[in-house]
This record gives C-alpha cells, sequence and structure tokens, in this order.
C-alpha cells in the first residue's frame, strides 16, 4: 500500500487529492499547512509527499528544505503542487530538493500515474 502525505492549506484541494488518491488505492493523509505537514510527515513512513507552495506558519519550500535536512525519510519523493508556474520558483523548488512539479487544476490521471511513477507502484 503507497502512504501518500499531502499538504495544502486549501481545504477543497486536500479533499480532491484525498479522493483521487484514494479511489486509485493509496492510503492519504492530509495536513493543513507546512508546520502541520512537517509534523505529521515525523509521526509515519510516507512513500510521497505533495506539498503546495504558499501556505501559512510555513510554505512549501520550508516543507521540502525541512524533509531533506531531517533525520528520517529523507529520499522520499516530494511534489509540488500549486497554482504558480514560474521558471525561478520551479528551479527553487528544485534546488530545495523537489521532486517535480504540477500545476493545479491538476487531471486526476496525470496525478495518480506521477505519484505511481515517483514510487514504483503499479
Amino acid at each position: 500500500m503507497i502512504n501518500v502525505l499531502a499538504i495544502d492549506d486549501s481545504l477543497t484541494i486536500r479533499e480532491m487529492v484525498r479522493e483521487v488518491l484514494s479511489s486509485a488505492g493509496f492510503t492519504v493523509t492530509t495536513a493543513n499547512d507546512g508546520a502541520d505537514g512537517v509534523s505529521v510527515f515525523e509521526q509515519d513512513q510516507y512513500d510521497a509527499v505533495i506539498t503546495d507552495i504558499n501556505m501559512p506558519r510555513m510554505d512549501g519550500f520550508g516543507v521540502i528544505e525541512h524533509i531533506r535536512g531531517g533525520a528520517v525519510n529523507t529520499r522520499v519523493p516530494i511534489l509540488v503542487l500549486t497554482t504558480e508556474s514560474g521558471p525561478a520558483l520551479k528551479e527553487r523548488a528544485r534546488k530545495a530538493g523537489a521532486t517535480g512539479w504540477i500545476v493545479k487544476p491538476f487531471e486526476d490521471e496525470g496525478l495518480i500515474n506521477v505519484i505511481r511513477r515517483v514510487t514504483g507502484a503499479r
């Protein structure tokens, strides 16, 4: 079972991600901002993390840096899911350690396929 952590300050996006990925057989845990997300991340073993960039308390860059600089599961695939699409932001996310970038609104099958690809799931 693939375990995914989805971090987004939008309840609508969190629920959409949960619905789409759950319907494909993934287990999905959600967190409502970056600070909550890193706290939740440290409590379980995740196969992939999806994070927004613009969030209160800790943004997505902080999430990526915290996970990559942490003590556990530092190589987990991290996907950025955001409305932003500027090359400078993508480069900053890549340098922080993001695995990929998905622009909202996302296609259901596209999100499922990306999670399968980065986790090696079939």
